[in-house]
């Protein structure tokens, strides 16, 4: 009897550690998730501040540094380098971009442009890093945009598809006349994969989605849904 009696004290002893151990538990718990919570809200603000501003930082300090390489001792003025105005280079280079983009829309240099591009899409070496650039840019902004026509592909096994774009309506360069090109972005990434594929292989996404959507939705690894996309709108 004695021994029933001193089980039941230490049982009851225990007890209060028990409940402080679960009251702790659950304290962790509630922070460790307002901590990821915060996490999730401040990691995007975060990183799009960053890229931001690298990006500009990055434009602002091109001319004063060109200018620095190219003419070091006309422009030194503090410590052999152009005193910086923050804001004043970001200013001038996109002043720049326009003047060009400008010009180059007007005849006699619509002309001295296609020579200049000529010349360097046929100087070896030079001709692989400008025409993959050009094409690249021209793809997303230029006259000859590719990535506008988001589809389905499959690649893998049946009933498996990939989203994709055109880029090619025909492959008979590579005598496949029948074959759609296809390229396929990788999630979380600036990569992908470019697959030439029968047409049966390729069907078309209904018409309220665009590529931006299907882009977004393939970088995104399908977290973001297109429900979530057209809501943001």
């Amino acid at each position: 009897m004695a021994k029933k009696v001193e089980i039941w004290t230490l049982n009851q002893l225990k007890m209060p550690s028990l409940r402080q151990k679960a009251r702790r538990k659950r304290l962790f718990s509630y922070l460790a998730q307002l901590f990821f919570q915060g996490v999730i809200v401040l990691a995007p603000i975060g990183i799009t501040f960053w890229v931001i501003v690298s990006l500009f930082n990055w434009v602002d300090n091109f001319l004063p540094n060109l200018l620095n390489t190219l003419f070091p001792i006309k422009f030194a003025a503090v410590n052999g380098q152009i005193p910086k105005v923050t804001g004043l280079g970001f200013l001038l280079v996109i002043s720049l971009v326009f003047l060009v983009g400008w010009l180059s829309s007007l005849y006699f240099m619509e002309k001295f442009v296609s020579i200049f591009d000529r010349i360097l899409e046929n100087t070896p070496g030079i001709k692989i890093i400008y025409s993959s650039v050009k094409d690249f840019l021209e793809a997303f902004a230029g006259n000859k945009k590719k990535f506008d026509e988001p589809v389905l592909v499959n690649v893998d096994s049946e009933g498996v598809w990939r989203i994709g774009f055109i880029t090619q309506q025909s492959s008979a360069h590579f005598g496949l006349a029948e074959h759609y090109t296809v390229y396929v972005p990788h999630s979380y990434a600036i990569s992908g994969i470019t697959y030439i594929v029968p047409i049966a292989k390729v069907k078309k996404l209904p018409k309220g989605i665009s590529a931006a959507e299907a882009m977004k939705y393939v970088v995104s690894g399908g977290v973001t849904t297109v429900d979530e996309i057209e809501q943001s709108k």
